[in-house]
């Protein structure tokens, strides 16, 4: 019998996996893929490690969690540049005064913000009229009002509205406004998207880490917990439970169901060596149905281990899909609706027996690859070494 069983062979059950085997435990993970890694999951094809579920950029600024990373890969110094896409005019991403100079032709600071602050007071002069109000007692009520009173109308009507709306599927009225409060905007030439000390990607991707991970732990893919013709067996073999799957999902969904946005990729090998000349392209129009084009050869510079050029390239382009159960759940919709369905779920998982919940599907939120790490190092940590 084992001392626990991991459900989810992605970064959060690795790291469990790894810290239980060094403190003497025995573990088997499982997972309902036919593969380890999660949404990190790394494969080969013509030589270019292809990221099967999205982009992933490791950035953060705790040196903990990035000395401890750097255990099990060598980073490269990749630093995350997209471009914006509007019709063909290209723009810089994260926005920053490349951005704005072409958008405007403005080359300092203070014209940037003039013509920011000029739009946003517009706008919202537009708006506190109509709603009766004072200037003063203006909020951003949703995501377009917080869009514009952050970079103007412009960009946003450029770079974010139809973008925003094909990921969420809705218009940006009706979104809330804490979805953007995050975007980055810069005063500054720099088109480095995080404002992180560290960032990189592994050479040779992502997935090797994962492997080291599991070093010492018994492994089994294609094993859906969830299945109730395997799910009391499987609980059976292990004292303890590390469940990372969906919260919702372990409880039948009974309570009903919380939302996601989901992706779908379109991947192709192409017989040219370079195809868009950069990683990340975003296309911000409506008429362009996906969202991105990811050239997964740029994350490592377009060459091998041994520093030789890659012949040929692999694009994904991203569609944002409405979820529906039984598709993949990527960005939870934490709208009062959901975290209020979240949290009576939470309460439930927090009295299960011998059930430790972590990681993002199992806490209905999103997290970046740092925060996965750091929160699974602090929930084994509690757990003496035998």
């Amino acid at each position: 019998m084992y001392d626990y069983l991991i459900v989810g062979a992605g970064l959060y059950g690795a790291v469990c996996a790894h810290e239980l085997h060094k403190k003497g435990y025995s573990t088997l993970v499982i997972d309902r893929r036919g593969h380890i890694g999660g949404n990190i999951y790394t494969e080969q094809t013509g030589g270019i490690n292809v990221h099967k579920y999205g982009a992933h950029i490791f950035h953060t600024n705790d040196a903990s969690v990035w000395n401890y990373v750097n255990r099990f890969a060598v980073f490269n110094r990749y630093t995350n540049s997209p471009i914006a896409n509007y019709r063909g005019e290209l723009y810089s991403l994260p926005f920053n005064m490349y951005t704005f100079n072409r958008m405007w032709g403005v080359t300092t600071p203070d014209e940037a913000r003039a013509r920011i602050e000029e739009q946003r007071a517009d706008y919202i002069r537009e708006i506190t009229a109509r709603r009766g109000m004072s200037i003063s007692e203006f909020e951003p009520t949703n995501l377009e009002e917080q869009a514009i009173s952050l970079v103007g109308t412009d960009i946003y009507e450029k770079l974010v509205r139809d973008y925003t709306m094909k990921q969420w599927g809705r218009p940006c009225n009706e979104l809330p406004a804490f979805i953007i409060r995050r975007l980055p905007v810069r005063f500054t030439y720099d088109n480095n998207y995080f404002n992180a000390l560290y960032q990189g990607i592994p050479v040779g991707g992502y997935t090797q880490i994962i492997e080291k991970m599991l070093e010492g732990s018994d492994v089994r893919t294609d094993t859906d917990f969830l299945d109730p013709r395997y799910r009391s067996s499987l609980s059976s073999e292990a004292h303890n439970i590390i469940y990372t799957g969906p919260v919702d999902a372990y409880f039948g969904y009974d309570l009903g169901h919380l939302e996601y946005r989901s992706l779908r990729f379109e991947t192709e090998h192409l017989d040219t060596d370079n195809y868009q000349g950069n990683a990340v392209v975003n296309f911000t129009d409506s008429d362009t149905p996906y969202t991105r084009i990811i050239e997964h050869k740029w994350f490592e510079f377009g060459v091998d281990r041994n520093g030789q050029s890659i012949p040929g390239t692999v694009i994904s382009r991203e569609y944002s899909l409405e979820w529906q159960p039984g598709t993949e759940s990527y960005y939870p919709v934490n709208d009062e609706k959901n975290t209020a369905l979240y949290e009576q779920y939470r309460k439930r998982a927090d009295s299960e027996p011998n059930v430790h919940f972590g990681g993002r599907l199992s806490e209905y939120k999103y997290y970046d690859m740092d925060r996965v790490i750091a929160r699974a190092l602090d929930h084994i940590s509690s757990i003496p070494a035998r």
